[in-house]
């Protein structure tokens, strides 16, 4: 006979608290966090709250298809949903694979990247100011994603050595960016303006910034010092969603994306000129000065340099490349007629 259940006994863990659970154990990101429980959520909701032991790849697939068909989503989209659901299978359930690893991935439509010219680039900041003016010229000068960019620390940057160290970039590789000379005035400015910030959140009662808590439960007063602290600081405490403590975060990327976008239009850009953008622009413009792909490579945080290779087809589209038939025939004493 079996001892009977106390009221003191632990309440089983709920499927998606397991999957929160081991997101943060495995340091996944708070976005990453979020997308892959949404994801695996409506993968259950589709099935009628099936649980996912009692589902295979049939299952799968029609949920897949679904977002394809029905909700119209794109390849990266219907790929994240997959991502969710092979770490919910792999990671949380423990289940074996072997019927998983043929779920068909969608492909992606090969895209050529937006990108400025450097006249555009520059019509661009000079609608910026402040601090969204500082972000979008890092960007542009050095590579940054624009999530590496507001989650920038500042023991990133070396003003001695004059480089950014990116830690644990996409693909969790590091590296080191130039870091552009025009820029430190306004990034010294920045990193006193966080001080300030920390000097009054001491006054305060508070002072902690957001950390991951592996690096936490090791160095317990890091989050108080000033090196750990965010260059672009965000202006208002939080509470964070995982420890319940009031900390300071980053401040919100959706904020450069606005002034980006305010700036792109009164500029009178007609070009989809986004934060990321800006990115594409550095790899083509070193690529134009006559940098070599391996260094563009690498400072772009590429596994492999097939990606940098797109920017070399941004470079050769156009009249650039091709003489179109139409300005020979109208350069060669034909004359002009005027479109009606």
């Amino acid at each position: 006979m079996s001892p009977p259940e106390t009221a003191n006994a632990p309440k089983p863990m709920r499927l998606l608290d397991q999957v929160r659970d081991k997101l943060r154990k495995l340091h996944y990101s708070p976005r990453t966090e979020e997308a892959y429980v949404g994801w695996i959520k409506r993968y259950i909701w589709f099935h009628g709250k099936r649980h996912p032991r009692e589902m295979g790849e049939a299952e799968v697939e029609a949920f897949l298809s679904s977002l394809a068909t029905q909700r119209g989503v794109s390849a990266s989209t219907q790929n994240q949903a997959l991502c969710g659901l092979l770490f919910l299978y792999k990671q949380v359930l423990g289940v074996q694979l072997g019927w998983l690893d043929g779920v068909t991935r969608a492909k992606r439509p090969e895209r050529v990247p937006v990108v400025m010219t450097r006249q555009e680039v520059a019509l661009v900041l000079q609608q910026m100011q402040g601090r969204d003016w500082l972000m979008a010229s890092l960007m542009y000068g050095t590579g940054l994603r624009l999530m590496e960019c507001v989650q920038l620390r500042i023991q990133d940057i070396d003003f001695g050595y004059r480089q950014i160290t990116v830690h644990q970039g996409k693909g969790g590789k590091d590296r080191f960016l130039p870091l552009p000379s025009a820029l430190i005035p306004g990034l010294q400015e920045q990193i006193r303006a966080s001080e300030r910030l920390l000097a009054g959140d001491l006054a305060a009662g508070f002072g902690e910034v957001s950390m991951p808590e592996s690096l936490v439960r090791k160095y317990p007063r890091a989050p108080f010092e000033i090196k750990w602290w965010y260059v672009f600081a965000s202006f208002d405490r939080s509470r964070d969603p995982i420890t319940g403590r009031i900390k300071r975060h980053h401040i919100d990327p959706t904020g450069l994306q606005k002034a980006m976008r305010t700036a792109v239009q009164r500029a009178g850009i007609m070009k989809r000129a986004t934060p990321h953008t800006l990115r594409h622009c550095f790899a083509t413009h070193l690529l134009e000065a006559g940098y070599d792909i391996r260094t563009v490579q690498e400072l772009m945080g590429h596994r492999d340099v097939t990606t940098t290779q797109i920017y070399t087809h941004v470079l050769q589209r156009g009249g650039s490349a091709v003489q179109s038939p139409v300005d020979a025939l109208l350069g060669g004493g034909v004359g002009v007629r005027a479109a009606a």
